[in-house]
């Protein structure tokens, strides 16, 4: 694969194009040593030494991090009024990393950084039916028949209902019948699909309350429980193989 030198260092964060035009002809740049010939100079990643400012820069092609998002931050890569999932992310080489997906403002967990557009499709288009899993405290008690109803498909608005989602019960309180305060229930979900507010739009069909929302796994992806929120590192090369072979995994259970 060969880029233009412009572009290799704008791609690996120097400046924008325009910025990496003028280093190279302040002779800021070298490349195996030498001075190029100019910003379309063609270069080699990993073959060709690139040199700006005295720093040998690495080309990586893909960068992938796993971010524990907090709240009170938005799922975007630029935001006048809110601090954005990418400005969590301080140590990076690409400047074209996105958030696959969206989580809402209020809803801590797992987000996937990337910059892979092709992996980014796989994860997110309608037809995967890639599984999601999250965490949440719910307002009110979720029974075995709100879990059947999960099962079956939910009517929240839309013209389909829901597809089968997979409710499991981690503590439901049937409260004293004293307190006026609604019991607390917590669960897990697993839903296959990504509607907008669908988790809390799914309680609010069976008349509860989700307080607390945390997405905890994306496909066969988990979040890493020791990063506490707005923490973040690189995915290994086997968490990036099985996100990489989810559509095989995923395809393979649809259609045995």
């Amino acid at each position: 694969m060969q880029l233009r030198l412009d572009k290799y260092l704008a791609d690996m964060g120097v400046g924008t194009r325009s910025e990496a035009k003028q280093y190279i002809r302040r002779k800021q740049v070298t490349v195996n040593g030498f001075l190029p010939k100019g910003p379309e100079q063609k270069v080699v990643p990993g073959r060709d030494e690139i040199v700006f400012e005295g720093k040998q820069l690495c080309y990586l092609e893909y960068e992938y991090f796993m971010l524990n998002k907090p709240k009170n931050c938005v799922s975007a890569v630029t935001d006048q009024y809110h601090k954005t999932v990418i400005d969590f992310i301080t140590e990076k080489s690409r400047r074209d990393l996105f958030p696959v997906g969206r989580l809402d403002l209020d809803t801590e967990g797992l987000m996937l950084i990337t910059n892979d557009g092709s992996l980014a499709h796989e994860l997110l288009a309608p037809g995967k039916h890639v599984p999601k899993t999250y965490y949440a405290k719910v307002e009110g008690r979720v029974t075995d028949e709100d879990v059947r109803k999960f099962a079956n498909g939910l009517e929240i608005g839309e013209k389909k209902l829901t597809l089968p989602a997979e409710l499991r019960i981690l503590f439901s309180d049937a409260g004293d019948g004293l307190s006026l305060k609604e019991p607390i229930s917590e669960i897990e979900l697993t839903i296959t699909e990504g509607k907008f507010h669908q988790v809390k739009r799914m309680f609010e069909a069976v008349g509860k309350h989700v307080t607390y929302l945390k997405r905890i796994s994306i496909g066969e992806l988990n979040l890493d429980h020791s990063l506490h929120p707005g923490e973040y590192r690189r995915l290994t090369e086997t968490e990036i193989k099985l996100l990489k072979n989810q559509r095989k995994t995923v395809v393979g259970k649809e259609k045995p």
